[in-house]
């Protein structure tokens, strides 16, 4: 039988699952993969919370279609999206190293193309993903965000885990408990 943990993100309660990561801990875990109903319920939160940005940038893979919505709500006709890892059409691109995700407990890359470091050079910038936990993901946009040449003013994220709610860089619509 499986654990899970409520949370009320503005009115929406979301029911999630409690995992153990190989680290020993466990979380409460969110994923936006699949449930059009509850991205789309927090992009619009999350589009009402954005001030002076002029782009948005977020990390691949469940922040893409999170800041598809705040994007479409703003009228934002781009977005940039920091990748993985490297791919065929990132040949001009930038990247940067930086810490371990508490998910993956592994070292992390971002990878940017050309293209949207063009979209995001001279621009004032806001970060949107789905959790902040340790905020090395965090440190990693933020570096690449000035390394394309922009400025962030602001930190948007759906969910605050663990003392991650104690930040006053971050907006977020509720919090998670570390387990």
């Amino acid at each position: 039988m499986s654990e899970f943990h409520n949370v009320d993100i503005c009115g929406y309660t979301a029911q999630l699952p409690i995992i153990k990561l190989p680290s020993g801990i466990s979380i409460a875990f969110f994923n936006l993969h699949g449930n059009s109903t509850l991205t789309e319920h927090c992009g619009k939160e999350l589009a009402k919370r954005v001030k002076d940005a002029e782009v948005l940038i977020t990390a691949e893979s469940k922040g893409l279609q999170l800041t598809h919505v705040v994007a479409r709500e703003l009228g934002m006709p781009y977005y940039a999206v920091a990748r993985k890892s490297k791919k065929l059409y990132m040949q001009d691109g930038i990247h940067i190293a930086y810490g371990e995700s508490i998910t993956t407990g592994k070292p992390q890359e971002f990878h940017l193309s050309a293209h949207d470091v063009s979209i995001i050079k001279g621009k004032k910038v806001a970060i949107v993903d789905d959790v902040v936990s340790t905020g090395e993901s965090l440190k990693g946009l933020t570096e690449l965000v000035k390394k394309a040449g922009g400025t962030v003013v602001q930190n948007l994220f759906v969910l605050a885990e663990g003392s991650a709610k104690d930040r006053p860089d971050v907006t977020y619509l509720a919090s998670i408990p570390i387990l």
